[in-house]
């Protein structure tokens, strides 16, 4: 399968050529920004240190997207998505957590709502699960 051609990096000025958003010196530069500028002390609070290595393991256990397998395709799992936000009570605990893609996981968040200034309670739940 030919893959997609690679894409020039958001950052300003940057020549470099990259399969995401940022090329790799750019990401990190971005998330750093993001999360000291851009995050609020709750959030930074509620992903605390352990949340990268519990986000590890639950994608070593379960390395496919849950939604894409769900309708047959097999799609790597790249994010980890809380089913019942933090915000709204929700835990880190495994049966709160699914692993998705980044496609699957941009859906759910944008029509979950709570982001962006969007009321919450736009998300398609289903035995405690999104569809």
């Amino acid at each position: 399968m030919p893959r997609k051609p690679r894409k020039p990096c958001r950052y300003p000025g940057c020549p470099n050529l990259t399969d995401e958003s940022y090329c790799p010196e750019h990401k990190r530069l971005v998330a750093a920004r993001y999360n000291r500028y851009e995050r609020t002390p709750e959030m930074k609070h509620r992903y605390n240190g352990a949340w990268p290595a519990i986000r590890r393991s639950y994608i070593k256990a379960h390395p496919l997207c849950e939604v894409c397998r769900r309708e047959g395709r097999y799609t790597e799992a790249r994010e980890v998505h809380h089913i019942i936000p933090l915000a709204d009570g929700g835990t880190h605990d495994s049966n709160n957590l699914m692993a998705l893609c980044k496609p699957c996981h941009s859906r759910i968040t944008a029509t979950e709502g709570g982001r962006w200034g969007k009321p919450r309670g736009g998300a398609n739940l289903k035995n405690g699960r999104h569809t």
